[in-house]
């Protein structure tokens, strides 16, 4: 029993030395990594306030002219083109255009036999209504037509439109004179600019959409009839106001804040009121002023007066340098 006893006591004498020993490194090291005076902690990233340093990214609050949008989907085509019918009944025995091909007004696109078995009429032309290019595949020799029969269209491919169909939702932005930037899936890096020129009157029952035309400010080869297009149709300026990213915001109980810096690298909480948001860019109506700093990265860590090390313009220069570069550090 006795040795057993002397097993305990040694087991716990060494088990409160170790935890003395934790106790003094843990507590008792100033700033300079040695024991505290008289078993007091020391002044080390925890100080004596209690406070620590955060490292934060921020932006300087300046008006912007935020403009709202609209993505559509739209078709190229040209701004007149006209079917060609024929006369008479019958097949078409020759056709003398092709896709592409230039026509003036009068020249024969191409000449129906109108004879039925046993009879012989004289072949019929059919001839082009306007000048043009043909934009349509022509009917094939042999194909049976009517007068109800389109056999090709011809079109002013030097002067082309874009068809869109807007939802009704954003039927209050349309009218004529809105800008909008047009890409086509060929060039994919470039945009060309163009204009609404008509808005439908009415309200497409089936699909909920009004229809709408712009032209192209400045013709370019590049635009062909017939590509599929995407438009980025500006509909509203907003303006008066300076701008944050919404991410740089927090909130609590459906209330909106920013942290500001000040001048001591404090930040103070400040309520702010939202306005109009594009992008993620918001409005802030009231609460934040013109040239003030806010941080845009690290507040989710943040209090009010907590102290903060402002690295904004290491990031920037971090991100001049690496930031075009793939995971690999190649361009």
């Amino acid at each position: 029993m006795k040795v057993k006893k002397a097993h305990v006591f040694l087991i716990v004498f060494l088990a409160v030395a170790a935890l003395l020993i934790v106790y003094a490194f843990t507590f008792g090291k100033n700033k300079n990594g040695a024991p505290g005076k008289g078993g007091k902690p020391g002044k080390g990233a925890w100080g004596a306030a209690g406070n620590t340093e955060f490292s934060v990214i921020t932006k300087v609050v300046e008006p912007e002219t935020l403009h709202g949008y609209i993505v559509a989907n739209g078709e190229i085509e040209s701004q007149n083109s006209v079917s060609v019918y024929p006369n008479v009944s019958g097949k078409i025995i020759s056709t003398q255009v092709m896709l592409g091909s230039s026509v003036k007004r009068g020249d024969v696109i191409a000449y129906v036999d109108p004879s039925q078995p046993g009879e012989y009429y004289k072949q019929s032309p059919v001839y082009a209504p306007i000048a043009g290019s043909v934009i349509s595949t022509p009917a094939k020799n042999g194909t049976t037509v009517s007068p109800n029969t389109e056999i090709t269209r011809i079109g002013d491919i030097n002067n082309l439109q874009i068809v869109a169909d807007i939802p009704e939702r954003y039927v209050s932005f349309l009218k004529p004179g809105l800008k909008a930037l047009v890409s086509v899936q060929a060039y994919p890096e470039e945009t060309f600019a163009a204009t609404v020129k008509r808005v439908s009157p009415v309200v497409d029952a089936a699909s909920r959409t009004k229809q709408i035309i712009l032209t192209f400010d400045q013709r370019d080869p590049k635009i062909n009839a017939g590509m599929f297009s995407q438009i980025i149709l500006y509909t509203k300026d907003y303006s008066g106001a300076v701008t944050v990213p919404k991410s740089a915001l927090v909130t609590n109980e459906d209330k909106y804040f920013a942290y500001v810096l000040q001048g001591d690298s404090t930040v103070e909480k400040r309520e702010v009121s939202l306005g109009e948001e594009v992008d993620g860019i918001v409005q802030i109506i009231s609460g934040l002023r013109e040239g003030e700093r806010v941080v845009v990265q690290g507040q989710t860590s943040l209090s009010q007066g907590a102290k903060v090390k402002d690295i904004t313009g290491a990031a920037e220069q971090l991100n001049a340098k690496y930031g075009d570069k793939d995971a690999r550090g190649k361009k």
